[in-house]
């Protein structure tokens, strides 16, 4: 259920709502606007408490139900765009923001040459998968804390922000200390104790979504980290599960105007695990700037074929440069930035 306030309605008033809900059990989030404050009032039985016991108070203008499952990710509840800001890097605002880099950590020489091509080019942040989960046991996967330790090097010496996935609940913060945004892959989607503790921990996150999952899923399972107070989420679809199989995946270029139209949270795309093949990367990048979406997730290596993880769907350095000039005046064409 959302409480919107009048214009100028004043603590006391807003205090008044908050105060209401807690007798009922419900929790309570607020979202202060510019002009005024909407309440979002959360739990399993909103939907037998009557609207006209908050429409009646003092400095209430409306109150609406949420008939959708997910609720802080609602536009409902926030009008205005998220911005999520990492250090000097906003995402959700005008410039849309490439995050580019290997797949996996591999050694401090192969990273530290993978930013500083990437940077140059353009990235704003540098990508690089300590922990790897894959399908098969048998798999890299990852030099785990020898990465972030790695990582962490690289990040200093460059002065990029970093992006690393975390898979476990007990290693968020080991993981945060290492890297300026978590990433929650696709098969962590609704792992909802990681979501939780990352909601905790109050650190920016990339939540991909999960490729057999519906939006109003991924937008229900960002809740859970909105859920704990933590604000600075940014959705990332990177590809779905459908009969198809000419390609890794399908790139549901839809789901960015979709978001938009049904959530206040950022959104990113990651064309490279998608399309499988280097090839086909540039082409997906392009549609989704076209679409709106406000970052690009790029897998950049210095040389693919010798690469540990999705060698295949790695650009190279130079392929990657090429890229970022191609994707200027495609951004300019829809008022943003690269």
């Amino acid at each position: 259920m959302i409480v919107e306030m009048k214009t100028g309605a004043s603590r006391s008033e807003v205090d008044t709502v908050v105060e209401k809900a807690k007798t009922f059990g419900l929790g309570v989030q607020l979202n202060r606007g510019t002009d005024k404050v909407v309440v979002a009032l959360l739990g399993s039985n909103t939907g037998q408490i009557p609207t006209d016991i908050f429409a009646v108070l003092p400095g209430v203008e409306t109150v609406t139900r949420i008939m959708k499952p997910y609720k802080l990710a609602s536009r409902t509840v926030k009008p205005q765009n998220t911005v999520v800001k990492v250090g000097g890097v906003e995402i959700g605002g005008r410039k849309i923001v490439v995050m580019a880099g290997p797949c996996a950590v591999e050694n401090e020489e192969l990273l530290m040459e993978a930013a500083t091509r990437v940077k140059a080019a353009g990235a704003s942040v540098l990508r690089g998968g300590a922990y790897k989960p894959r399908t098969s046991p048998f798999s890299f996967q990852g030099l785990e804390e020898v990465g972030l330790a790695l990582l962490a090097r690289v990040k200093e010496k460059t002065k990029m922000p970093v992006i690393t996935e975390v898979v476990d609940p007990h290693q968020v913060g080991m993981v945060a200390r290492a890297s300026d945004i978590l990433q929650v892959g696709s098969r962590n989607m609704q792992n909802y104790a990681l979501l939780t503790a990352i909601g905790k921990s109050k650190w920016p996150v990339v939540l991909k979504r999960g490729f057999s999952t519906t939006i109003t899923e991924w937008l229900t399972a960002a809740d859970y980290i909105l859920a704990e107070g933590n604000e600075n989420v940014i959705l990332c679809e990177r590809g779905i599960r459908t009969f198809e199989d000419s390609t890794r995946f399908t790139l549901d270029v839809s789901a960015v105007p979709v978001i938009k139209r049904a959530s206040h949270l950022p959104v990113i795309i990651d064309p490279s695990h998608a399309a499988g093949h280097r090839d086909l990367v540039p082409p997906l990048a392009k549609a989704a700037v076209a679409a709106g979406a406000d970052g690009l997730l790029i897998e950049v290596h210095p040389n693919p074929a010798e690469a540990l993880v999705d060698g295949l769907q790695s650009l190279t350095p130079d392929e990657f440069a090429r890229l970022m000039t191609e994707l200027k005046p495609l951004a300019a064409a829809v008022g943003r930035e690269i």
